[in-house]
């Protein structure tokens, strides 16, 4: 790829970014978008409509950015929670990071690459035609002195990482041991979920549990909720939302209130009438349905074999927790319980042998999808070669001369296509999350924030990288000490492509994160049918897909910030738009549905840890490539050293994200012995994990007042 392709792909985004902030400035102070763009603010009432018109509506202002920008770290905990301190905590330590790596960079590393001539001589004069190549590493001659300046590069941002992700961790575990000092008392510390109980002719499973663990826990344990499956009940409740939804449009809708005391000749009405008859005797005939199935889950044969178990101390459910409870490890297995409103309630309905059952089938799942991504990718690197695209479609060599449209097809239209086709990734492994087993919303949005990151990393990086062959990166896996020397030949190839895969999928789609592009047209065609009153959702930031974005781009920054610089600067612009802009989504749209008190931040450090490793291995690949054999022998202990930090690192402050010390517990137990309020506490503990679908049902005897669902929605 040649500069002025390169400069197309920045010009079209950067004009793309201008239009959404413009856009955004303007759509964000029309009172019938405020359910857009500042969702939160209306839902908590800091935030009206106002009717009168005003012209400052029509014109741009950045008012925004500057509010985004003065909000402090405790105002953002406290407003959104731990989560969001520890999201926004690694954009700032990823501009940090390249920052520090940016400067030698741009001023060391790009210029040494410059003046070399390997593949040829930078010639300013005619610098828009100038290959790309000419800012990597490529073009350094081999065996040249020149190269001690990447090494010298390599080993001091490695050091730097590693000093800033130790303090990183450090700062995140200590704060997550404040915010669980400073918090109020949750149901969940206090409870732990059991499931595999055995079951017994002579008694129920609730009173299994109950003689069980008063034998064990006489003077800590509490109570217990037994779980119950509830699958129909929810597909009920399900059906009846729909249903109420629809009356309450065809209620609303101003063109159907026009006709509704008999439009012409009386057919209007009378139609519509109907319709909202007959839903509602639909709704009637569900909520007996409802009750019908409400009594008969109260009924033994319906427990699920699992029940909440509440404890009246944190200490004792945490060594409940962390004991085996039997004899026979497969029988009253212990997991921590989650907050209840985190709870995934169609879990319950599925057996615990089919937990397992599901792991496995989500691991083929996940590889088939994986190997079918390969498809896009290949044809992304078939745009990317002009020579290759005349050949296969020998009708578009006529257009492919003209010099805009190839700047386009080779610099912008490759990384769009694939950023297209990864927009269906987060959604289904979020799904396949879901049917693996797990008891909790943040557990599944984890497990896919996992299983995006890896599949991002292997479909766009190393496929793209190996161009897109499956066979040839099995056969790089078979023969692992070639690894090196065809990483070192195969990824500056591909340095152009990644440079304007950070343009797009970077600036444009944290942009198109600023204007919400399908919120606002969904909240046009829904416009038609309801009214600006009617109940909306506060949407939460989907953090399985915004995490390993920011990670991956974490990974083309050190993996190629000494083989191609050039990349930095782009980067750099990334995070600082993505600073500024969700820090005023947080502050405007999204609103926490979960606190796990920082637990994303291992995934973090672990994709850091691989992205280092990743760079050493290319650093030894090149090295040995350019002959300078000394430098690459001398590479060799960098990953050696940066695992052993990882293995301090896991063993100094993982532990504490994966459970609370006793000392911690004990600490906050006896903050709260003196406490009045911790009786009434206790009776509302054995309430809080109430399945939603065997809550008490609102009457539907007067449809006429549709305030209010018909189902509750609790």
């Amino acid at each position: 790829m040649i500069v002025s392709a390169l400069l197309t792909s920045v010009g079209i985004n950067t004009a793309l970014c201008v239009l959404f902030f413009t856009l955004y400035s303007i759509l964000r102070k029309q009172p019938s978008n405020y359910e857009v763009y500042v969702p939160r603010l209306l839902a908590e009432g800091t935030s009206k409509r106002r009717s009168r018109f005003n012209l400052e509506r029509l014109i741009p202002s950045p008012g925004w950015v500057a509010k985004a920008w003065s909000l402090s770290e405790e105002e953002l905990l406290s407003l959104s929670g731990l989560d969001t301190v520890v999201f926004m905590r690694i954009i700032t330590f990823s501009l940090k990071i390249f920052t520090f790596a940016g400067t030698i960079g741009i001023l060391v590393i790009l210029p040494v690459n410059c003046w070399a001539d390997q593949l040829q001589d930078f010639d300013g004069a005619d610098f828009t035609n100038s290959s790309l190549d000419v800012f990597t590493i490529s073009n350094v001659n081999s065996g040249s002195n020149w190269l001690w300046v990447h090494f010298s590069a390599v080993y001091i941002v490695t050091g730097f990482i590693c000093v800033l992700l130790f303090y990183e961790y450090k700062h995140i575990s200590s704060r997550r041991i404040s915010y669980f000092y400073s918090s109020e008392p949750q149901p969940h510390q206090f409870t732990i979920l059991v499931h595999s109980i055995p079951t017994s002719n002579s008694c129920s499973i609730s009173d299994s549990i109950d003689s069980f663990f008063k034998e064990l826990y006489p003077s800590t344990y509490l109570s217990h909720v037994v779980i119950r499956r509830t699958s129909k009940i929810g597909s009920l409740l399900n059906e009846a939302k729909n249903l109420y939804k629809k009356v309450t449009q065809l209620r609303s809708d101003p063109i159907q209130q026009k006709h509704k005391h008999g439009g012409f000749l009386g057919l209007f009405g009378k139609k519509i009438n109907k319709h909202i008859e007959h839903y509602e005797k639909k709704l009637e005939d569900i909520e007996v349905n409802v009750k019908l199935q409400q009594s008969e889950a109260s009924l033994a044969g319906e427990e699920a074999r699992a029940a909440f178990v509440f404890f009246k101390a944190r200490y004792a459910a945490a060594t409940a927790l962390h004991l085996q409870q039997s004899v026979d490890p497969t029988q009253w297995v212990t997991e921590l319980a989650p907050e209840p409103h985190d709870v995934y309630w169609p879990f319950f309905s599925k057996s615990f042998m089919r937990r397992w059952i599901s792991k496995l089938v989500v691991v083929v799942l996940c590889i088939v999808f994986t190997i079918m991504f390969l498809l896009p990718v290949v044809l992304v690197q078939g745009l990317t070669n002009l020579s290759q695209l005349e050949t296969l479609f020998p009708f578009l060599t006529s257009i492919l001369t003209i010099k805009f449209v190839s700047q386009i097809i080779t610099g912008y239209l490759p990384s769009l296509i694939l950023q297209l086709f990864l927009k269906l990734v987060p959604p289904a492994m979020e799904f396949l999350s879901s049917i693996q087993g797990y008891i909790s919303r943040s557990a599944i949005e984890k497990s896919a924030c996992t299983k995006v990151l890896w599949f991002t990393i292997w479909n766009v990086f190393f496929a793209t990288v190996f161009s897109g062959s499956f066979l040839s990166m099995i056969f790089i896996i078979l023969d692992p000490k070639g690894i090196p020397e065809k990483l070192a030949i195969a990824v500056p190839a591909q340095a152009s492509f990644f440079i304007t895969y950070v343009v797009t999928s970077g600036w444009t789609s944290t942009s198109s994160e600023l204007f919400r592009i399908m919120p606002f047209i969904l909240s046009l065609i829904t416009r038609l049918f309801t009214s600006p009153d009617d109940e909306f959702e506060v949407p939460s930031i989907p953090y399985y897909n915004d995490i390993p974005r920011i990670l991956f781009f974490g990974l083309l920054g050190l993996t190629y910030f000494f083989l191609a610089p050039l990349i930095l600067p782009f980067l750099l612009a990334y995070f600082c738009l993505a600073y500024i802009i969700y820090r005023n989504q947080f502050m405007n749209v999204y609103a926490p549905k979960y606190e796990t008190a920082g637990k994303f931040w291992p995934v973090v450090h672990n994709s850091m840890i691989f992205s280092l490793v990743l760079m050493h291995i290319i650093a030894v690949g090149i090295f040995a490539l350019k002959k300078l054999s000394l430098a690459s022998t001398l590479t060799l202990p960098l990953p050696v050293v940066t695992l052993l930090f990882n293995e301090y690192c896991r063993k100094r402050f993982l532990p504490i994200f994966v459970a609370y010390s006793a000392e911690t517990l004990i600490r906050k137990d006896r903050e709260d012995q003196n406490d009045a309020a911790m009786t009434e506490f206790y009776d509302n503990l054995v309430n809080a994990y109430e399945d939603p679908a065997l809550l008490p049902i609102q009457s539907s005897s007067n449809t006429d007042n549709l305030s209010s669902p018909l189902i509750s929605e609790a």
